[in-house]
């Protein structure tokens, strides 16, 4: 995770001195250890290595991953905490008391929302990069999704966060993402 790190701050370091400036310093053990007991998860190990690098964003930062703020650990917990009240208030069950469910790609639930999809971004209108940790039969514990809260579409972005990680940073190198003003952060260059 360190190389992948350095190749991304190397990238803003000279073309987006203002997102790296929003990462915060890395989180202790004791806070990940705090933060999988509030959740009662257990990260995958190359997201306890990132977060010990970078305990994601300051919350008034750019736009880090695709014009998302980077959550830390205290914002990811905001998040979910936001999605599992919806969730135990019945609001993603229909009038028959069944699971509203998704549209999901082959293994990934079919449910609006999983209390195991953790999110890792936020782009301030609900919806989320999570990392999946329980997965449907063909899916894979750690895999990234994109959660959509008004749209059924669940997709898989990445088999797992080292994977999703590496890809962004490619994609900085390779000149597909580039830091945009007129958005406030890193994003596709396809999309501006």
């Amino acid at each position: 995770m360190e190389d992948i790190w350095v190749r991304i701050e190397s990238w803003m370091q000279d073309n987006a001195p203002r997102v790296l400036k929003s990462l915060q310093s890395g989180a202790s053990e004791t806070q990940i250890i705090e933060f999988e007991d509030f959740l009662s998860i257990t990260l995958p190990e190359d997201i306890r290595s990132s977060y010990r690098i970078h305990n994601g964003q300051s919350r008034n930062g750019c736009g880090l991953i695709n014009g998302r703020e980077f959550l830390s650990l205290e914002r990811i917990k905001d998040e979910w905490q936001i999605w599992k009240e919806l969730l135990d208030d019945g609001d993603f069950n229909d009038e028959d008391e069944e699971d509203v469910g998704s549209n999901p790609v082959a293994g990934v639930r079919n449910l609006w929302w999983n209390e195991f999809w953790i999110p890792l971004t936020y782009d301030g209108a609900g919806n989320h990069d999570c990392i999946d940790l329980d997965p449907d039969v063909g899916g894979t514990v750690g895999q990234i999704i994109a959660m959509w809260h008004d749209d059924a579409d669940r997709s898989i972005t990445a088999p797992s966060f080292r994977a999703w990680l590496k890809q962004y940073a490619d994609d900085l190198e390779s000149g597909q993402l580039i830091f945009s003003r007129k958005y406030n952060g890193i994003v596709r260059q396809d999309d501006i």
